[in-house]
């Protein structure tokens, strides 16, 4: 008995440990964006840094995912998820003390190589640490969390910089940071990959390629899509990522071995993954500036009117987590992405110049429950698509695929927006805002199209290969 009162003292422990991380590192990404006019008002710099401060957070956390995973699988997955904390609370620091605009730059850089580290390192112990009854449950209550971060970000930054001032977007991290270093080398666990030693070529390959390609799509908007520096990234980068497919498919230690991905499960998450972020990402950055700059709330005002969409995932993904142990993931994800379509295109067809609040709630609502319904299921199907020994590397390009997926939806609904609309008057922030929402609306429904060719969940099970010695995951009975 007091074994398993220990084995569950242990899990809680990894539950808030890994929890709290991935929001900081989530948190970060969108938490820059509604306080861009304050740091150029205090640091200086066009229009080309501002976005800099959003976009080398981005860059750094993509690029280094898979190689942060790697590095958990070879050396420690405690003691490389303590380090990327340690990294990123350092640079967080940084970043508030920031002299100019150069040195935050480079700060946000670092804050994304330790995120890189931290961040699919989160999943991997907590799955370690839980049950395996209990993994649903579990994982919804991290889902939630993630998902809260990322859809919050930019209330978070507001209402720092209405209140105090920009510089505690990331003082928030560092007591965090300082609190969870300690906690987490004494609660969590060791654990260890399949001790292969590291594809150097592999990562190389997989870097560079990540790095070309998220430029690309960082830059196209602002740089333009024919820009020199544009398509030598994309092309360049699209290479490198050609280039590390066929070198993985030959390598005797890959860093993600290819065969995964014969694996309809593991597939078919990562593509859900990818084209949700695309839809969701767009869709928040373009919906918070239009509550903002359109509707004429402060962002204080704005992000509480968003709690809705944003707020759900605490109250729902739960449920949705104990679904998916019960009747498998599959329908549960699917049905959210579905829920997530149908809320961006309402939001597309109530929008205007001076909508209501009340007509927007409905759109709110339905797309607060599918973001929830989605969030702790795919968790599950990514850890559960491979063998134990994989999970870290798993994690790592789902997390990899997400950003890239993030990137992508603010380039593409970006681009979509400043050709149909502006920020002129209210009326043409609208006109271009209405298709992006249109076209997040259907993107996120053909990743419900994805979700719904994983296979059932004993079929799941076989694809994830031969059991191995005392396995971390397998399907609870019921």
């Amino acid at each position: 008995m007091s074994q398993q009162t220990t084995r569950r003292g242990g899990a809680a422990w990894a539950l808030v440990i890994t929890s709290v991380a991935g929001f900081m590192a989530a948190l970060d990404n969108l938490v820059v964006t509604t306080a861009l006019p304050s740091i150029r008002e205090d640091l200086g710099g066009g229009l080309h840094d501002l976005e800099w401060t959003v976009s080398a957070y981005t860059l750094t956390f993509a690029v280094l995912l898979m190689f942060g995973a790697a590095l958990g699988d070879r050396f420690g997955r405690r003691r490389l998820f303590i380090a990327g904390l340690a990294v990123f609370t350092g640079a967080s620091a940084a970043a508030a003390m920031a002299p100019g605009i150069d040195s935050l730059i480079a700060a946000r850089a670092v804050q994304g190589a330790g995120a890189a580290v931290m961040m699919p390192l989160t999943l991997t112990l907590l799955t370690a640490a839980v049950p395996v009854a209990k993994r649903g449950m579990a994982y919804g209550i991290w889902g939630a969390v993630n998902g809260l971060a990322v859809a919050s970000g930019p209330l978070v930054g507001g209402t720092l910089t209405e209140h105090i001032s920009w510089q505690w977007i990331f003082w928030l991290n560092v007591p965090l940071g300082l609190a969870l270093i300690p906690v987490a080398r004494l609660r969590l666990a060791e654990s260890h990959g399949t001790g292969a030693p590291l594809d150097v070529p592999g990562t190389l390959l997989a870097s560079g390629g990540l790095f070309g390609i998220v430029y690309g799509l960082v830059r196209g908007p602002a740089d333009g899509w024919t820009s020199s520096l544009v398509l030598t990234g994309l092309f360049a980068g699209g290479a490198l990522l050609v280039g590390f497919i066929l070198y993985s498919t030959r390598a005797k230690n890959p860093m993600l071995p290819m065969r995964l991905f014969r694996s309809r499960a593991f597939s078919g998450i990562n593509a859900a993954s990818l084209l949700m972020f695309l839809g969701m990402f767009g869709s928040i950055f373009l919906l918070s500036q239009y509550m903002q700059g359109v509707l004429g709330y402060s962002p204080t005002e704005a992000g509480l009117r968003m709690l809705p969409w944003t707020g759900m995932p605490m109250l729902v993904a739960p449920i949705a987590g104990i679904l998916a142990d019960r009747i498998g993931g599959r329908p549960v994800v699917a049905a959210g992405l579905f829920l997530q379509a149908l809320g961006l295109g309402y939001m597309a067809v109530v929008a205007t110049a001076d909508a209501s609040y009340v007509s927007q709630l409905p759109a709110l609502i339905v797309s607060g429950v599918g973001m929830a319904l989605f969030f702790a299921p795919a968790s599950h199907l990514v850890m559960s698509s491979v063998r134990p020994s994989e999970q870290g590397i798993a994690s790592g390009a789902n997390n990899a695929l997400r950003e890239v997926g993030g990137a992508l939806g603010i380039a593409v609904m970006g681009s979509i927006f400043a050709a149909q609309g502006g920020y002129e008057t209210g009326q043409t922030f609208v006109d271009g805002m209405r298709p992006a929402l249109v076209t997040g609306s259907a993107v996120v429904a053909l990743a419900g199209v994805a979700a719904l060719l994983i296979p059932t969940r004993r079929r799941t099970e076989r694809q994830a290969g031969p059991a191995e010695p005392a396995p971390v995951l397998e399907t609870a009975a019921h």
